[in-house]
Parts: structure tokens; sequence; C-alpha cells
């Protein structure tokens, strides 16, 4: 099998990640369930993981990473503790439609601004411009479909600048670019654990500029004579039982981003996309390319002869695992113009080899061509 979907779900994990969820199983139960030597191990790897996590995105303080069951979930606590019916939204035009749901849902006055793909100065003119009518603002890093690394430490200084709150929505750079909540200063980060983290799926992490309103009540294991949620992170929004087994592999896949360097993670696969270029380029299909710096280890593209969902079947049947469609961002296919076909994804990760991805750009050109002989 060679898998190119690592955008969607990090399959292919460092083997720390497997043994820690496995050690866990058999030896931990939950934080804050009683004082025997279970809960206190729970409890250890949890703070551990919040610790680490920390240190990786430049929180001073560690309370404020909050655990969540994916970046979906995280999006949902920052967007409800800032936004209401009415409330003046800016987005980019690349989001996720686990921003752009609960914005609807919410009934939010919607502003899109920076629909060209690659142009991170029309993007940054274009804010300038709708900020002053927003009451907040919420921004992806990297478009999940395309790769596009969009300018965010500027987007995150023109609206401290114009003082409107920011959510950041670091799903596909969080592992593979620096997240410097820091220099941010957003009110909120979003990021799951099962992509560039290289954690288990039902992982995510919210990193907390400001308190946020629980989404869901109930269960924090301390403060129980309270019948509201406790006022103190990260308590106040980490409803029920912790994730501990799957939390137990995400501290490990960050430790393992950690000491490899989100620049080396990142210098690799910008040469797996450049392989990919190269193996594909003249071959009649499409190919979503950004000049230097503005794209990471992402490549969509176009067969003008077959369907995108048509090939990544056949692509499936071979073994080698692509996403085709609208990736659950059809905002990002507006604005790039590819909302009626989609396109066909090919993402990378740092276990993925050269020689591996060009074997399977090698069937990936043997598939289209098929169709089009016929």
């Amino acid at each position: 099998m060679i898998y190119l979907d690592s955008a969607a779900t990090s399959l292919l994990k460092p083997a720390a990640v497997e043994r820690a969820v496995l050690q866990a199983m058999r030896t931990m139960t939950s934080p804050g369930r009683g004082g025997h030597a279970p809960t206190m191990l729970a409890a250890e790897t949890v703070y551990a993981c919040r610790e680490t996590a920390a240190t990786l995105f430049h929180m001073s303080d560690a309370s404020r990473v909050v655990f969540t069951m994916n970046a979906t979930h995280a999006l949902n606590i920052a967007i409800r503790s800032l936004v209401r019916a009415g409330t003046r939204v800016l987005i980019s035009g690349f989001e996720h439609n686990a921003v752009t749901r609960p914005l609807h849902a919410l009934g939010a006055e919607v502003c899109v601004a920076g629909r060209s793909l690659f142009d991170p100065e029309a993007l940054l003119r274009e804010w300038r411009a709708a900020l002053p009518e927003a009451d907040v603002a919420v921004c992806t890093m990297v478009s999940n479909v395309f790769g596009y690394v969009l300018p965010i430490a500027e987007i995150a200084e023109l609206c401290r600048n114009a003082g409107v709150k920011l959510i950041v929505d670091a799903s596909q750079a969080a592992g593979i670019l620096p997240v410097d909540a820091g220099r941010l200063q957003a009110a909120f980060i979003a990021m799951p654990g099962h992509k560039g983290l290289m954690g288990p799926q039902g992982t995510g992490i919210l990193l907390c500029g400001e308190d946020g309103d629980p989404l869901i009540q109930g269960g924090s294991g301390s403060e129980s004579r309270l019948q509201t949620m406790p006022e103190t992170l990260p308590e106040r929004l980490e409803a029920g039982t912790h994730n501990v087994c799957g939390i137990a592999g995400l501290l490990e896949g960050i430790r393992y981003v950690s000491e490899k360097g989100t620049e080396g993670i990142l210098a690799h696969e910008t040469e797996l996309l450049q392989t990919a270029v190269d193996c594909l380029d003249g071959s009649g299909f499409e190919l979503f390319t950004g000049p230097e710096g503005t794209q990471c280890g992402v490549l969509s593209l176009r067969c003008p002869w077959m369907d995108c969902e048509e090939l990544a079947g056949r692509l499936a049947l071979r073994g080698v695992c692509v996403r085709a469609g609208l990736h659950c961002a059809p905002a990002a296919h507006e604005s790039a113009g590819t909302l009626e076909t989609g396109t066909l994804r090919l993402s990378f990760s740092p276990f993925l080899s050269a020689g591996e991805l060009a074997q399977g750009c090698s069937v990936l050109l043997e598939e289209s061509e098929k169709t089009k002989r016929n």
C-alpha cells in the first residue's frame, strides 16, 4: 500500500504512538476519579501531554491547553464562545465546513475575503479592507484542499491592530509548520491530534487565549457540588471522561514532532511535493501549485478526461490511497473554481519516501491513461 492521504489522517505514525495507546489501555483509568495507581498514572500522562503541547506551541500556561475530540469539536467551542446571531465574522475563502457550518447554525453575518489561490498579498489587502466591519475573524493556516499556506502571522497582526478577536484553524499546520501561540495572540487556536501531530483519531487540542464557554456540561471530576462547570481551565471545557488512551498516543506523537522539528518535517514534505509535480508535470493533469513558500505537503489535481472520484477508486484498487471530491471544504473549491468537479488530492507525511511517492504517481498515470485511450 502507498498512503497518500495524510491530510485526512496520519495512518503512518511513530511506533511509540501505538505502544503508548496499548500501554494506556492496560494500565490507566481516568484522571480525577480516585487516588489509586491507575487513575494517578492517567493524570500524569494527561498532564505530560498538556505540558509537552504547551512547549511546542509556545503556551506559557499549560492549563490553557484543552483536550477535545478533534479539531471540529475545538472549533465549535471557540466559535460558540465568541459568535452569536448577527455577529459579523470575517473568514478567508479557504475555510473548512468545521468553520462555516457552526457560523451558519449560529446565524452569523459572514464576510469572505481572500479568494485568490496562492496569493497571500491579495488576501492581506482584502482583509485590511474588511476588518473594520468585523467583530470576530476565523482563518485557517493551511488549506486542506490545496496546501495553500495563508499568511497567518500578518493576519493575526491585522486583527490585533483592529481589535478583532481571531480564531485560528491549525488543522493542516500543527506538526508541519510552527504554531506560535505567544506570537499570534489569538483568542483560540484549534487543531486535531490525528494529522500532523501523529496522534490517534479522536484527539484534538484547543489553545485558549480566552476562557471560552463550555460546549458540553458535566462530569469534570472536580468541584462536584457545583451545578455549573468549573470556572478554571482546562476543567471548564473538558466535560466527561478523557480519551486517556488517545492522549497517551498523542503525547508520543507530539514528542516525535518536537524531536524531529517542524522545519525538518516541512522540508521533507516540500521535497515530496516537488517530486510529485516532477512526476506528473506534462501529463495533461491540471496541477494546483503555488510559488515557493506558499504551499506545503498537499497537491490537488484534476484530470480533464476522467472524474476524480472514479480515478481515486481505481487507485484504491491498486493500493494507492488518495482522496477525491470536495474534502469538506466547498468554500475552498468555490474560490479555486473547482466546485463542480472537485479535485484528487495527494498528501504526504514524514514516513513517506520519494520512491514510494514516485511509484504512486506512476500508478496514477497508468490508470488515467487507460481511460484516455478508451
